[in-house]
């Protein structure tokens, strides 16, 4: 299906136009932005992120990831409080999980004290939060799907008789 072709397409790339995307999939270029505009009212779409490499600026910054413990509230589960955290401005990402403990909450902070100030005064305090456990982030291979370091190509030396 068309819709599919283009989500996959500008997974990788969010920068393809719709007459670049149209060409690509053997489509129109109007059908393909009727498509998108269609995909992104109904939150399929719902943003266009930059993928950057922050290791290769000034700009000094920590990730980390937190494991959460939660009490899910009656008639809401996860939901309400997946909510509130994840509208605290430091938070990239909040996902519920299976296993150990309930929800992942990926941050990003300038330091590592940052990182540990919102943990002990917004999110530990929270009425449904039973526990944390933070994770920081040492180093980043492949964000997105894309990797984000040159792979070395070995060498191999020629050795003559």
């Amino acid at each position: 299906m068309l819709k599919e072709k283009i989500l996959k397409a500008i997974d990788k790339n969010s920068k393809l136009t719709p007459k670049e995307l149209a060409i690509m999939l053997g489509s129109t270029e109007e059908e393909v932005a009727r498509l998108i505009t269609q995909l992104e009212e109904d939150t399929i779409i719902c943003g266009y992120p930059t993928l950057i490499n922050w290791d290769k600026t000034q700009d000094e910054r920590v990730t980390a990831l937190i494991e959460v413990k939660v009490t899910p509230q009656r008639g809401q589960g996860f939901d309400r409080i997946a909510e509130r955290i994840y509208k605290f401005d430091e938070v990239e990402s909040v996902y519920l999980m299976s296993g150990g403990f309930d929800l992942t909450v990926i941050i990003e902070g300038k330091s590592m004290r940052e990182v540990a100030s919102f943990v002990s005064d917004k999110l530990a305090p929270m009425e449904a939060v039973l526990s944390t456990a933070t994770h920081f982030v040492l180093k980043k291979y492949k964000e997105h799907g894309l990797p984000l370091v040159q792979e070395n190509q070995e060498e191999r030396m020629l050795i003559t008789p």
